[in-house]
């Protein structure tokens, strides 16, 4: 059974960081694209970033710089550290595994983040 299991989210002052972890099993690690993408109250989900093997990543044009996307295949984990975060990134952050060469997909259940003062 494919699992992928967000966390590190929570309320954040505007300026401040935070790091999202997603933890994937049931899947073969190295042959998915890992992405995370935000889904803000109204608005449809989008990407935030992804990253195929250990140093091709892929950014929203608008978040290139502040946020950045990692993973350890090691622990099947993939990262995303959120820098400088403001009101707007407010979402519920989601993780998305698909498997290399198809469109077998796989979401996770997804984490708040809030930026609030």
């Amino acid at each position: 059974q494919v699992q992928l299991v967000e966390s590190g989210g929570g309320l954040v002052q505007p300026g401040g960081s935070l790091r999202l972890s997603c933890a994937a099993s049931g899947i073969a690690f190295n042959f998915y694209t890992m992405g995370w993408y935000r889904q803000a109250p109204g608005k449809q989900r989008e990407l935030v970033a992804t990253i195929t093997g250990p140093y091709s990543t892929n950014y929203a044009d608008s978040l290139k710089g502040r946020f950045t996307i990692s993973r350890d295949n090691a622990k099947n984990t993939v990262y995303l550290q959120m820098n400088s975060l403001q009101p707007e990134d407010t979402a519920v952050y989601y993780c998305r595994a698909q498997r290399l060469g198809t469109f077998t997909a796989y979401w996770g259940q997804g984490t708040q983040v809030t930026v609030s003062s």
